[in-house]
This record gives structure tokens, C-alpha cells and sequence, in this order.
């Protein structure tokens, strides 16, 4: 009912917090690797056809612009991604490297039939989106544990990003089976329970915080 489409985007490195790790060159010395994130809000314009993730601005209706797909079951479409560039600098024996991340949403590539335009619908399109911010958590703390070498730390990060990017698919994929494309209120009830947790956790779910066992109360399609 409403299928999430993402698209790839992988800008390549040239050759927050921050992570710090060392490596030995052939010379014997360190380096010292910092990595750090830069997440800096892209200001909102009424005319870019872009949508950057952001907690405090909801997707809205409006925001869908393309035109329903004539053929499918799918109600509606968020057409969802994240993206990543970035830059490095070596000083003396620290390489320091720094990410900028995206999460965004299309316009022109999200759309809703008329008669789908209710809360609840939109509250299951905005899950969307905020499993991809929850992804892009898990991508950073993969890199904060991933040791980096100076000579291989940009396709040891592409790497990563590919990996992430996949996780994205599967539970975009599982969310819409597991909710049944929104048409199960309680199974989305507990999928924005579980997404909030991760998002409050540095993208850990609650199952690998060993919390289980928590019972919801579905709300009624139409008035979330």
C-alpha cells in the first residue's frame, strides 16, 4: 500500500564527535585518524524540490507533487534517501576526516491519491522517512567502530555506506510487509515505537537493547 522507492547517491571522499584511531605506516610512524560528522541543517526553501531531515518539521501532504502512479495498490509514495560527501585534512601524523550527511526527501518523486490524504496515512509515510534518519545513525556508529587507514579509509567508508544503504532497503521492505502497507494499526503503533527508540539510542533498535515484551494500543486509522 505504501511502498518506500530510495535512490542512490555516494559522492566519493577526496584523497559532530569524533572517532579517533591510529595507523602504522610503512615507515613505523602513526597516524592518528579522526573522523567527525558534520550534520549542519540545510535551510528549508518553499522552492527546492528537496527536504532535508528534520525531527521538528513533518512531512506534510503538500509535499507529495508527483502524480499518483496509475497502476499498484500503493496509496501513497515517499521517495526517501541519504547521501554523504566529505573532505579530509593531513596534519603532521592526524588525518583528519570529516562527513557531512544528508537525509532528504523528494517532492517531485513522492505522490498520494486523493482519497489516501488522511493522518494516519501520513503518519505511516513520515515512518518512512525517519527510518532513514534512523539508518544514517547506524552508519555512523559502524564507522565509529570501523578501523580506518589512511591509505583505504574512503572505500572502507564507501563500503560501509553501500552496507547501510542495503539495511535501509530491508526495513523499508520489512515495515511495509509487517504493517501491511499501514493497513495494520497495532504493527505500526509498535514500528514508530521502535524507531523512536532507535533514534533516541544513536540508531540502536530496542531489541539490541533487550527491551521486549511491550504491549501497544493500536490507534484508529483516521485520527492519529
Amino acid at each position: 500500500m505504501l511502498p518506500n522507492p530510495v535512490i542512490l547517491c555516494l559522492l566519493l571522499l577526496p584523497s559532530g564527535k569524533q572517532h579517533t584511531c591510529s595507523d602504522t605506516t610503512e615507515t613505523g610512524h602513526y597516524t592518528v585518524i579522526q573522523l567527525s560528522f558534520d550534520e549542519t541543517p540545510v535551510p528549508l526553501s518553499p522552492d527546492s524540490d528537496t527536504i532535508f531531515y528534520d525531527p521538528a518539521r513533518k512531512l506534510q501532504w503538500d509535499d507529495f507533487r508527483a502524480q499518483p502512479s496509475p497502476a499498484g495498490p500503493s496509496a501513497a509514495v515517499a521517495y526517501t534517501s541519504f547521501a554523504y560527501d566529505g573532505n579530509s585534512n593531513l596534519v603532521n601524523d592526524t588525518l583528519r576526516i570529516t562527513l557531512r550527511l544528508q537525509v532528504f526527501f523528494i517532492k517531485s518523486a513522492s505522490w498520494v491519491r486523493p482519497e489516501a490524504r488522511n493522518n494516519y496515512a501520513l503518519a505511516h509515510e513520515q515512518l518512512h522517512f525517519d527510518i532513514t534518519r534512523l539508518v544514517v545513525e547506524r552508519f555512523k556508529q559502524k564507522l565509529r567502530q570501523t578501523a580506518l587507514n589512511r591509505d583505504d579509509y574512503d572505500s572502507i567508508i564507501q563500503y560501509q555506506y553501500l552496507q547501510s544503504f542495503r539495511e535501509m532497503n530491508r526495513l523499508q521492505y520489512k515495515f511495509d510487509q509487517e504493517t501491511n502497507h499501514g493497513l495494520n494499526p497495532a504493527a505500526q503503533i509498535r514500528w514508530r515505537d521502535k524507531v523512536n527508540v532507535g533514534l533516541k539510542n544513536n540508531g540502536v533498535l530496542p531489541e539490541e537493547l533487550g527491551i521486549e515484551g511491550i504491549n501497544f494500543t493500536p490507534s484508529i486509522p483516521g485520527q492519529q
